[in-house]
């Protein structure tokens, strides 16, 4: 069976950077409570490696970063990679608690263009997946945002001018498609494609399999990582027959390699280099038989 191992994959300078920092953040002050302000990064393996560390999260999938601080009440409070509003900063301040902002420079450059075309009147239609916290700073910035989630989003009857963006992680291709269904809408918008390049590459890797006969693609991500989800999503709308998202090497199956003669592997940004090779490793070795790899925590961040 051949294995093809996709390049790039993993984690991107953002992701690298914010668990950096939170390291570092531990070494700096080992006798303050830590917290991360939702997942430092969407890899349940890193929350539990920096448990280890010491530095705890909350994490509410129904609750927004402005009512997850109301858990959070002395030390250090740490904003994820994926962006914070000012509002949650001024909140956790007036708390007195000191803040690290671990915001990926990439994410804080899209927060910026949005307040400066705000601060001009216009109207700001954002591509985004709702309840994403990327989305959610962002959002937060004005009652001028508006969330587009899908073509059926699109407000009507709009009088200022129009300005396009989108959450960094999506879908390449899905922000294309409803770019042009606003370019029908509202022909003088003005656009601004502000997928990062880690994800714009990774999520073309997928794409360019299509002509390699590939069988099965795994991806190494976790659940709740969009970027995992969007090339996995790519992976199918390519044609691949088979395609897995996986957290670990645990997710392989026998079944899901019957008459497969090749398998491709890739990774989410979020997803810790030590997975995806257990996982590369296990297939090159999959007509062995050899028994899967335990898995030890503390190789997730170092």
């Amino acid at each position: 069976m051949k294995v093809i191992k996709v390049r790039p994959r993993g984690y991107c300078k953002g992701v690298i950077r914010a668990i950096s920092i939170a390291r570092q953040c531990a070494l700096d002050h080992p006798d303050r409570p830590i917290t991360v302000l939702g997942m430092l990064v969407h890899n349940a393996y890193v929350k539990k490696a920096l448990e280890e560390k010491g530095i705890t999260t909350v994490e509410d999938s129904t609750k927004s970063r402005l009512e997850l601080l109301d858990e959070i009440s002395e030390g250090i409070v740490i904003f994820t990679a994926h962006g914070i509003s000012d509002a949650v900063k001024r909140k956790a301040q007036e708390k007195g608690l000191i803040c690290v902002d671990a915001s990926c420079p990439d994410v804080v450059k899209t927060q910026n263009l949005v307040r400066s075309h705000i601060e001009q009147g216009e109207a700001i239609l954002y591509i985004g997946k709702r309840h994403h916290p990327e989305a959610e700073a962002v959002c937060a910035l004005g009652e001028q945002v508006h969330l587009i989630t899908c073509p059926q989003d699109i407000p009507a009857g709009l009088t200022q001018q129009i300005f396009v963006t989108n959450q960094t992680t999506m879908s390449i291709f899905d922000v294309e498609r409803i770019f042009e269904q606003i370019r029908l809408t509202y022909p003088d918008a003005r656009f601004s494609e502000e997928i990062c390049n880690a994800t714009r590459i990774r999520q073309q890797a997928i794409a360019d399999l299509k002509d390699r006969q590939v069988d099965v693609l795994y991806v190494v991500g976790d659940r709740h990582s969009n970027n995992s989800k969007r090339l996995a999503q790519i992976g199918k709308e390519q044609g691949i027959p088979h395609v897995y998202l996986i957290d670990d090497v645990y997710g392989i199956e026998a079944r899901q390699l019957e008459d497969c003669r090749c398998v491709a592997v890739t990774s989410g940004a979020s997803t810790p280099t030590y997975l995806t090779n257990q996982v590369i490793d296990t297939l090159e070795h999959w007509e062995e038989g050899r028994p899967l790899p335990s898995i030890i925590i503390s190789e997730m961040i170092g």
